[in-house]
This record gives structure tokens, sequence and C-alpha cells, in this order.
């Protein structure tokens, strides 16, 4: 299905900030970008990089005063996600290179003291996808699932000790939990059509049976087309907005997925 997802950001600077940005899809295996529209106000240079992860990366100076972006973009996307029942543990020794960063603990996803805890919710569950399965349905039924934007991460353990969390928090414990079971897991964000209320949104991925597949413990289902923005080893890695400077909080941001029709592109 074809989404034109978008973000518009307007923030009001003291003095002039530089700023590192998340906010372009690119195409790859998965997902298809037709049309892509990135625009500021006032205009100015933006240069673009990728980052050691392979997300597009936006840098720029903003002004003292008055600063608006817009980012819209017209992406091809499967209706779902896979799903694979089964999909064993991959070894360790037969990982493939590029996903050993993802086995590490990193600064919000302590893995390196929920051992004990993800063989306790894993039990009797095949090695590895029915493993990931069981962590993601866990954290949904013991978690309580804030929808509101919060600026502040949140590791797994503190995420577990305080019983709630919004989609990143969730995203965190669950990677933690993986990794901790030796299975690669990665933070994902990005656009989830349907989401309510509408906003950015995280999720995570687990590498079994050979590839990366999608987990999201906020839903009951993982129906509703998905648009990636970045991945990293964490909220760390991965903000859609990095701001140098003194603090910035945005006075307005708008999110919008919008199914349209592929017979315009």
């Amino acid at each position: 299905m074809w989404l034109r997802v978008s973000c518009h950001l307007e923030m009001q600077f003291a003095v002039a900030s530089p700023m590192i940005l998340l906010l372009r899809p690119h195409s790859d295996t998965r997902q298809w970008v037709a049309r892509d529209h990135y625009a500021v106000w006032p205009g100015l240079p933006i240069a673009e990089y990728t980052d050691m992860y392979g997300n597009r990366c936006q840098r720029l100076l903003a002004p003292a005063g008055s600063f608006h972006l817009e980012a819209c973009s017209d992406v091809q996307v499967p209706s779902g996600v896979e799903q694979a029942p089964g999909a064993p543990f991959v070894e360790v020794q037969d990982l493939p290179a590029e996903t050993l960063m993802y086995l590490a603990p990193s600064r919000y996803c302590e893995s390196d003291r929920l051992g004990g805890l993800a063989s306790e919710i894993t039990g009797d569950c095949l090695p590895g996808y029915d493993q990931v399965h069981a962590i993601s349905a866990w954290i949904r039924r013991t978690l309580a699932y804030r929808a509101e934007s919060d600026p502040t991460p949140v590791s797994a353990v503190e995420a577990l000790n305080r019983g709630d969390g919004v989609c990143r928090d969730f995203a965190h414990l669950g990677i933690a939990l993986c990794r901790s079971l030796s299975i690669p897991a990665r933070m994902i964000v990005g656009y989830l059509h349907g989401l309510e209320p509408m906003d950015l949104h995280a999720w995570f991925e687990a590498f079994v049976g050979g590839r990366w597949y999608v987990f999201d413990p906020t839903r009951a289902t993982l129906g509703g087309a998905r648009v990636c923005l970045g991945h990293g080893r964490d909220a760390a890695d991965v903000p859609v907005f990095t701001q140098f400077g003194p603090p910035v909080i945005p006075s307005c941001m708008k999110v919008s997925v919008e199914e349209i029709a592929g017979s315009q592109h």
C-alpha cells in the first residue's frame, strides 16, 4: 500500500543552534520512497550524511528566532508485517557480522541484568521467534501503556520498575530481554498507519530465522503498515531530532499518516 507520511516541527530558539535530524525515510527491501519533500523556514543550508547504521541524517544550523520544518514522503510498504512462528534461534557463531552490535548491552537496554527474567518469561518456548513473541506479549500484559509523548528516554530496567511507559520504553525492554537470550534486537523509529493518537512511533526488530522480524509490545496485533525512519541500538541512536545549545522543546509537532492511491505514482 502507499502511505503519505509527514512531520511538521515548530521551534523557537534564543540563539543559533546546531541540529541533527532523522526525518527522511530511505528505500530498502521493505519500503520504496517515491516522493520526498523536505523544507525549512527560514531557508538555510542542509547537509545530509549516512550514520553508522545506514540512516539518513540531516545537519543544519537553526537561526535564533522562529524555526519551522516540514518533512513529507510518499512510501510504498506492505500492508502488514510478516510473522514466522517457529523461526529458529540463530547460534551466535552463525550470526552475520552486522548483527553482532545488537547483542551487547547499550545505554537504555541493560540486557546483562535481565537474563533470569527473560528465561522465566520464555519458559518452554522454542528458541527463536517464539521466545521473542512471548517476551512481547509479556510486556504488553505487564506494563501499562502511555500514549502521550515523553521527551526523556527511560531504560528497560527503569520501565520495568516503574510499571508503565511509552512505546520507546516498551521497545527498550523488549530489546534488552531478547539480547539477554543472545537474540540480536534493535530499536526502530518511524510511522504506523492507524496509530491513535497519531504520533511518531517506536518498536523493535529481532534477528531470528536468518532475518529481522518486527515486534511491537504496545499493540495486540501487528496489523498496520509501517514506515521506518531509522534504526539503532536504542533511543540514543535514533532521536528524530538532536538540538545542541540551550534546550528547546517544540512548540508544535504534527504527525500525519494517510493512505493514498498507488496510481498517483
